[in-house]
């Protein structure tokens, strides 16, 4: 008689690259000067420096470089370039951020989840999960 065992197996369930870079910006708060539930943090009204870090992931379909890390990396880069960058920084959140570049990034990467971490100095930030999805478009 053949003795049936059972022995652990792992296979992926999701498959992910994610790249870092870093942006030096200027940002302010500007309701923390109005708001008397921000007094002790008022002085976020006034414009102040960060070197925002990011850390993008994206659902990959499979273990060959579906997305290669460099170019990606270098895509992200690429929409903050002087001049001729897509997005600012400006005087946004760290969610603002995170959203701002999902929405470009959707352009060229559709039908993939992506998790966008910014913080601010490697501090303190957001980390935002999206979900691709189909919507229509008129006119």
């Amino acid at each position: 008689m053949i003795e049936k065992r059972i022995v652990p197996a792992i296979r992926p369930t999701t498959r992910r690259i994610f790249v870092t870079f870093q942006k030096e910006g200027l940002h302010r708060y500007p309701a923390a000067s109005e708001d008397p539930r921000l007094a002790d943090v008022a002085f976020l009204a006034n414009e102040h420096r960060h070197m925002f870090h990011f850390r993008v992931m994206i659902d990959v379909e499979h273990d060959d470089r579906d997305i290669e890390f460099l170019q990606f990396k270098r895509h992200c880069e690429s929409l903050y370039q002087e001049g001729n960058g897509t997005l600012q920084l400006n005087h946004k959140s760290c969610e603002m951020m995170a959203e701002d570049l999902a929405q470009e990034l959707v352009k060229k990467y559709p039908h993939r989840r992506m998790t966008i971490e910014v913080s601010e100095d490697g501090e303190n930030g957001a980390v935002i999960d999206f979900e691709p999805r189909m919507e229509p478009v008129y006119g």
